[in-house]
């Protein structure tokens, strides 16, 4: 039976790729972004998260059977804590009652190994407290650090922390609903291109982000993980938060996980 899918960033990058895979398989799968999309909203805003909600309902007819949410952003800016840990915990929460009339609901998000790299704890601690006015103050006093990356970093590590926080939840979990998220390394995207660009760029970015199995992965990688987190199969994993980076994750923590 054909599934519903709710994708955003869809416009370009892992977006695109997930719901370019996706709907290849026959899969319906309604796009969200800024533009080139069937619902063009801004994510860092609140009237934006409420208006995905409400376009997704109208759109789906009231049911989904599955949340994608890859929208975000890599700029060291407020804006970049707007979608990528507020914007995506509206997306995953304002769309979760949707997924009650699936047989098989699914919701997956996306980290990212920068989560590893230093972050602003007192960033990391507003977001936790879903304090928002709180958290673009924090990240308007650091944006121009020039250590750099803090804000980025602070996001993905807010919200892979959240991913484990709710996924064995009674709203996600007791109502059988897997929530994951995946957390990449270096992808070749519009938003890497700036980085990947001159050779001197490329081996800062290999120093940061060790990738020994394949080196800078196409989008389309991450885009099969999503898609399988997102489908009827993956029917217990909870709160995981999947690397698939290349070998970033065991380069730098080794065993210290365990």
């Amino acid at each position: 039976m054909t599934r519903t899918y709710v994708v955003t960033g869809a416009a370009s990058g892992i977006g695109k790729a997930t719901a370019e895979l996706l709907t290849s398989r026959g899969e319906t799968v309604i796009g969200v972004d800024l533009h080139d999309a069937d619902v063009t909203v801004d994510l860092n805003s609140p009237e934006g998260r409420d208006e995905l909600v409400t376009e997704v309902a109208r759109i789906s007819g009231g049911t989904i059977d599955g949340v994608l949410a890859i929208a975000g952003l890599a700029a060291e800016s407020c804006a970049t804590v707007g979608v990528n840990y507020f914007g995506m915990i509206a997306t995953l929460e304002g769309l979760r009652p949707l997924l009650a009339g699936s047989p098989a609901p699914r919701a997956v998000g996306v980290a990212s190994m920068a989560s590893l790299h230093p972050v602003d704890t007192e960033l990391v601690d507003d977001m936790r407290e879903m304090d928002e006015p709180a958290a673009l103050l924090r990240a308007s006093e650091i944006e121009s650090d020039v250590t750099g990356g803090r804000i980025y970093a602070s996001t993905k590590r807010a919200f892979a922390q959240w991913i484990r926080r709710t996924a064995p939840t009674d709203d996600w979990a007791g109502a059988g609903i897997p929530l994951n998220a995946i957390a990449p390394g270096v992808i070749i995207t519009p938003m890497t291109a700036g980085l990947l660009a001159t050779e001197e760029g490329r081996e800062q970015t290999r120093a940061g982000v060790p990738m020994p199995l394949g080196g800078f992965a196409d989008a389309i990688v991450p885009a099969r993980l999503l898609a399988w987190l997102a489908g009827e199969e993956n029917s217990h994993l909870c709160g995981q938060v999947v690397f698939v980076d290349g070998g970033s994750d065991a380069v730098i923590r080794g065993d210290s996980t365990w």
